[in-house]
């Protein structure tokens, strides 16, 4: 088994660097940015997960959407992208955006101030932990079982991860449509080259794939 990896998949922010809008809500989970329009790259594979016929791309971006799930061993994400909830927890009920099944298959570490009890739906199950990126990551990787971290957003907690020197490969997409304002990522995928060798790779979709490593 090659060496653990912590990577960010599939990311996709706007040409100015935005992956959510403002005003999220339970009906709005990526705020007043349009969704469809955000992800209509992966909606359009052949691979995508709530695809219920035939059709579909088999290109490069089905690649991608492909490999989304391969050798990952848990994903790590932030008390935003869990749900709307803000502050303690009014109740449990909140169970996440995805209904019964959620789409990871793999543990869940949602990143949060306020901690609560495991719970599992279907073939995951979700951990509520409190802490720095690095004592976070530390438990990812043993729930991981040898297997990738995956950083799953959203914006600042890829950002934490990204400050704190723990991403190994980070995949960005940048979709042509800008957003004016909500959670921001980069002024420009060149923020990154300090620290990353970087290649931008065009799709006939008209997203740029930006491929990050160390």
């Amino acid at each position: 088994m090659g060496q653990q990896r912590v990577r960010v998949q599939n990311f996709t922010v706007t040409e100015d660097g935005y992956g959510s809008g403002r005003g999220q809500s339970a009906e709005a989970p990526f705020g007043d940015l349009d969704v469809g329009r955000l992800m209509s790259w992966v909606g359009g594979t052949a691979s995508w997960t709530y695809r219920d016929g035939p059709g579909g791309s088999r290109g490069l971006d089905d690649l991608f959407v492909r490999d989304f799930e391969h050798g990952i061993g848990v994903e790590v994400m932030g008390r935003n992208k869990f749900g709307p909830v803000r502050g303690p927890w009014p109740d449990e009920e909140w169970r996440g955006w995805w209904g019964d099944e959620p789409p990871f298959h793999a543990p869940v570490v949602v990143m949060t101030h306020h901690p609560r009890p495991s719970f599992t739906l279907a073939d995951t199950t979700f951990h509520f932990r409190s802490g720095e990126p690095a004592d976070v990551l530390a438990e990812a990787r043993e729930l991981a079982g040898g297997l990738d971290v995956r950083i799953g957003g959203g914006v600042a907690t890829v950002r934490a991860f990204l400050d704190a020197g723990l991403v190994d490969d980070l995949h960005v997409v940048v979709a042509p449509l800008t957003a004016g304002g909500g959670e921001w990522l980069w002024e420009s995928p060149a923020d990154l080259e300090d620290r990353y060798e970087h290649e931008a790779v065009p799709s006939p979709s008209g997203v740029v794939h930006h491929l990050f490593w160390r």
